[in-house]
């Protein structure tokens, strides 16, 4: 695999050290066995923690790194990714905007002995945040939580959830907060579990009266979706990094192919009309890789915000390793649509990243956004 992306200025030697070491991680940890989801990606979550990769999923967030590791994991198998990445994002308020008391989970989240989960999406507020309806109520002592999440990533297999919900400071975006939420807690409840085409740990969330002390508020009330944007800031980057991994892996699967399938007595690599389409999957692969590092490598120095850098990071390069991924499975032929080969796992699990954190289109209205504010 072509790693002379390591040398970018965007680089130090530090994450190619960590990019060398994690590469030999994944060779003997991985694939995983898929037979039973759950306890995959628990098994995940305890190995990541025990070969010490989850120390970076929390606390100082080094985006660079953050995007490196789940590159490098998505590249060997989706599932790591997946429980990699929800350690960060799960706990990403905390590691934020949390106090000293509610960073106490980050030593377990950290450490693989406990799992994280982000409950923001509802069944009618996915993309518009604003219209987010489950209502947190003062209470003597605390606060009372009802409503519903769907589609909660590690949903019925986590132990702590960071949870958002309207306490009405302001209408709209503007009176949402966010709280801290053990799974066990009183009123708490797996409604559904969901199964999507590739296989994932995802759950509705019912929540009947949670009744939480003050202390599980992060932040201020109604700062929860500054606090959530914040956090997709640091993570949609790594979406990007996520389906990078995933192009990379069909590329490379697919220059191993045509160097070895014929047609009419020579290799599918000899044909011009084969070579022009390994060249447009490289160029994809690099484009989406210059514009992932440009996102992480600008918050790392330290920008308080890098909204329009990661809007176009996650957009380019997961619809970018759609299109490369596609072109993988068309060049494998009827190899690449057989159940179980590398490129139909690709295939199954690319669709999702244009969706989740913010779909494609919302992202181009983030970016279009950014740039009329500039304008202005």
């Amino acid at each position: 695999m072509d790693r002379s992306f390591l040398e970018w200025p965007y680089f130090e030697p530090r994450h190619r050290e960590l990019a060398a070491a994690l590469e030999g991680w994944c060779k003997a940890h991985l694939p995983v066995d898929y037979g039973d989801v759950d306890a995959a990606c628990r098994g995940l979550v305890t190995a990541l923690g025990a070969g010490g990769w989850l120390q970076h999923s929390g606390g100082a967030l080094d985006v660079r790194t953050l995007c490196l590791i789940r590159e490098t994991l998505a590249r060997h198998d989706g599932l790591a990714d997946f429980a990699f990445a929800m350690q960060g994002l799960g706990m990403g308020a905390v590691s934020l905007f949390g106090t000293a008391a509610q960073k106490l989970w980050l030593d377990r989240t950290r450490a693989g002995t406990a799992i994280a989960g982000f409950a923001l999406t509802e069944p009618a507020s996915g993309s518009d945040v604003a219209a987010t309806a489950t209502m947190a109520e003062r209470v003597q002592g605390g606060w009372r939580l009802t409503g519903e999440k769907t589609w909660i990533s590690n949903g019925g297999i986590a132990d702590v959830y960071v949870v958002f919900a309207r306490t009405g400071e302001a209408p709209g975006a503007r009176g949402l907060s966010a709280f801290l939420m053990p799974a066990d807690v009183a009123g708490l409840s797996v409604a559904e579990r969901l199964d999507v085409i590739a296989p994932h740990p995802l759950a509705r969330l019912s929540l009947d009266a949670v009744e939480l002390p003050e202390a599980a508020l992060i932040g201020r009330a109604g700062e929860g979706f500054k606090l959530a944007m914040a956090v997709l800031d640091v993570f949609r980057s790594t979406v990007g990094a996520a389906a990078l991994g995933f192009a990379r892996r069909a590329l490379e699967e697919t220059v191993a192919r045509v160097q070895v399938r014929r047609i009419q007595g020579q290799a599918l690599a000899e044909l011009q009309m084969v070579q022009g389409h390994l060249a447009d999957m490289a160029l994809e692969i690099d484009a989406a890789a210059l514009l992932v590092y440009r996102a992480a490598w600008t918050k790392d120095q330290g920008a308080a915000r890098v909204t329009r850098e990661a809007a176009m990071a996650k957009l380019y390069a997961t619809e970018a390793a759609q299109r490369v991924i596609d072109m993988a499975v068309q060049l494998h032929g009827a190899e690449g649509v057989r159940q179980g080969s590398v490129v139909e796992r690709l295939y199954r699990e690319i669709r999702a990243l244009r969706i989740y954190e913010g779909a494609s289109d919302v992202q181009r209205v983030v970016i279009a956004r950014q740039l009329l504010q500039g304008a202005s």
